[in-house]
């Protein structure tokens, strides 16, 4: 399995106050003690953007760069979305990074608040996607769609008509889809040609079934424990690594464990969770390997 980490499992995230922010040489040095080889960029302006000091400094800890997250909104038909895909495309490109992990954000602060779309919205959605699709292209990247919870692509219904819709492959977050309602694994099985990139995330469904409900806010689900080593919740990783293994797929596992880090609290957990996580992994190689 190709294995990546991701700044947001250490609580480094885009989101205005959503906690401390671990330093970047705190990060990358922890993820290179777990014997992790690739990262994620993480949020605009976390690391470097000028793409030699980005590979020194990930170089400097044994990482290269597999892609970035991106969350813009889609459906105003501002070329701005496309325009700031472009410059974070060319920096992943000039980096090293293979793929652009794109959101369709709804232009507010979070993931909490999530106003509904037009008919005329969703198409100007599909369409900017296709866009910015094209614009990574020009730069050697690849795009995958990631459904995420607060934007404009989230819930179960929502996937699959942006399948239907669209021919952008998905970034499958196991995590990210359990909560708005979707089946990771069944999704993969009846999907296999359209997963371009896994973020690999464990979840608790009962604090999932909250946020969906809207009994519970993203941010304070997250708060109270609703992402998990992986093992430890509800998705079923070891099916969701098989169905993929057999249809082929031979991209990136990036792992993720959303996290809020309290600022007066430990800055070790995001170490014990992923290495917790990988050891799990470890479990299911043989089992892998009996299929």
């Amino acid at each position: 399995m190709k294995l990546a980490g991701a700044p947001i499992s250490w609580g480094v995230c885009e989101v205005p106050g959503w906690g401390r922010v671990l330093d970047p040489g705190t990060v990358l040095a922890q993820m290179s003690a777990l014997g992790l080889r690739a990262t994620e960029l993480g949020p605009p302006d976390y690391l470097p953007d000028d793409p030699d000091v980005l590979r020194g400094l990930l170089a400097g800890h044994g990482l290269a760069l597999v892609g970035g997250f991106l969350a813009v909104p889609l459906h105003t038909g501002d070329r701005a979305a496309a325009d700031e895909a472009d410059r974070v495309a060319a920096l992943l490109a000039a980096a090293g990074a293979e793929v652009l992990v794109l959101a369709a954000a709804t232009g507010l602060d979070g993931y909490d608040d999530r106003p509904d779309l037009t008919d005329h919205e969703w198409r100007t959605l599909v369409a900017t996607a296709s866009l910015v699709r094209d614009r990574a292209a020009g730069h050697g990247l690849r795009t995958a769609l990631h459904p995420h919870v607060g934007t404009h692509v989230e819930r179960e219904a929502e996937v699959e008509r942006f399948l239907a819709d669209s021919d952008l492959p998905l970034c499958l977050d196991t995590g990210h889809l359990l909560i708005g309602g979707a089946d990771p694994v069944d999704l993969a099985r009846r999907h296999p040609g359209r997963v371009g990139h896994v973020h690999l995330k464990d979840v608790r469904a009962d604090v999932a079934a909250t946020v969906r409900s809207g009994a519970t806010t993203y941010a304070a689900a997250v708060r109270e424990g609703l992402y998990v080593p992986l093992g430890d919740g509800d998705v079923d990783v070891a099916a969701l690594v098989a169905t993929l293994r057999d249809a082929g797929y031979d991209g990136w596992f990036v792992l993720e464990q959303d996290t809020a880090l309290d600022p007066d609290g430990p800055a070790d957990g995001p170490l014990h969770d992923t290495a917790r996580s990988l050891a799990h992994l470890t479990t299911l190689i043989p089992e892998l390997e009996r299929r």
